[in-house]
């Protein structure tokens, strides 16, 4: 009892975000008479937060590194206009807009990761004249209108499916395996995980709970197919969605990178007399974060098969809530590329969960308020309890 009850306190943050996520999707399962979990309203609640989360990626290392980056809603939408511009204008292939496109985004994050790193003005101002910067840019290249439409192949990266090995079927038989094949890997990685701890003699969670896990888990992974295989199967955007998650939590956990940004995060000074060379560090986790605004740019252009001088409004703001909802600290050092996800489904969930009961925009950007600023108290209350 007592390792179970130390295990929960050092993970208190992040279970009670998963607590809060299957609490408030039942409580609006039930409030839309059981709209929520449809499977096309599943399939658009993934669609419509997709740009969200792929800035949450970036941003929670921002965030880490005890920086913040208001530019990232501006920089997405000029990177949208530039690549209509590329495709819509000129005819450029998509891969090769594609790949134009999140260059511009990595050099925008390199020219204010400059100016942090090297120069040492405050990421706030830096990013805040990013902002007006490139939002001005965006008006500017396309001169007060909306381009379109894009390319097919181009709207498929938003709005395409994973194609069936079984088109007779009423389900999606090839989501439906992966779901498996997904549970399977999942099962025997916690097995493998939970092996080595014990090796090591670290603090493990007792069997039965551990047990529990795995069959939450895997109920989690092929429920969630399950419903995605009655509709088309799994998006197109959910693939790339994954693949950031698996390769940046890599990163982050396994790498020298990661325990470099988070040790920037906790102690600048401290890192630098260590020998981490924290300027170059702190430059390229703004690269980053420009080539991420602009995939989330790309795809949110995608998505509405236009690019407007509106994109990305408020972007930023929706970024930092969901990274201070999973977990992130205001004073760097600490948060997680899974819980930045599970705070950008908070975030979506309650967005589509509103409207869906029919709430105005105003009580649904006041909850959301509430929501941030509960999370953050939160988070100072546990320190201060720990201190």
């Amino acid at each position: 009892m007592a390792a179970l009850k130390s295990l929960f306190k050092n993970n208190m943050r992040q279970y009670s975000m998963i607590i809060a996520l299957i609490v408030i999707t039942l409580l609006f399962q039930i409030l839309s008479d059981g709209i929520l979990l449809k499977p096309l309203n599943v399939t658009n609640l993934i669609q419509q937060n997709s740009y969200i989360l792929v800035l949450a990626i970036g941003m929670v290392l921002v965030i880490i590194t005890g920086h913040i980056d208001l530019s990232v809603g501006s920089v997405a939408a000029f990177v949208g206009a530039i690549s209509a511009i590329m495709m819509v204008d000129h005819g450029m292939p998509f891969w090769v807009a594609l790949i134009l496109s999140l260059l511009i985004g990595a050099l925008v994050g390199a020219w204010q990761g400059f100016w942090i790193a090297y120069v040492r003005i405050p990421a706030f101002i830096v990013t805040l004249a990013g902002m007006l910067l490139f939002r001005g840019l965006t008006m500017v290249v396309l001169n007060g209108q909306s381009i379109a439409p894009f390319p097919k192949l181009f709207q498929k990266m938003s709005s395409g499916f994973l194609p069936d090995i079984d088109g007779s079927s009423s389900i999606h038989t090839l989501t439906v395996l992966i779901g498996v094949v997904l549970s399977l890997v999942t099962v025997v990685q916690e097995i493998r995980n939970r092996r080595a701890q014990l090796k090591y003699d670290f603090e493990v969670s007792p069997l039965p709970l551990f047990i529990a896990k795995l069959v939450g888990i895997v109920a989690v992974i092929n429920v969630f197919t399950y419903v995605l295989a009655q509709y088309k199967g799994i998006p197109f955007i959910l693939i790339i969605l994954f693949a950031l998650v698996v390769v940046y939590s890599f990163v982050m956990k396994k790498t020298v990178m990661g325990r470099h940004t988070y040790a920037i995060g906790g102690n600048e000074k401290a890192a630098k007399l260590s020998g981490i060379k924290t300027k170059r560090v702190t430059f390229w986790v703004f690269v980053n974060m420009g080539a991420l605004a602009a995939l989330s740019g790309l795809i949110y252009a995608a998505r509405l098969n236009a690019a407007t001088p509106k994109a990305g409004t408020n972007f930023e703001l929706d970024a930092i809530a969901a990274c201070f909802i999973g977990g992130a600290s205001a004073s760097g050092g600490i948060g997680t590329v899974l819980g930045a996800i599970i705070g950008g489904l908070v975030m979506g969930v309650m967005n589509n969960g509103m409207s869906l009961i029919g709430l105005g925009i105003d009580w649904q950007q006041g909850i959301k308020g509430l929501v941030l600023l509960l999370a953050v108290g939160f988070d100072i209350y546990n320190k201060n309890k720990s201190a």
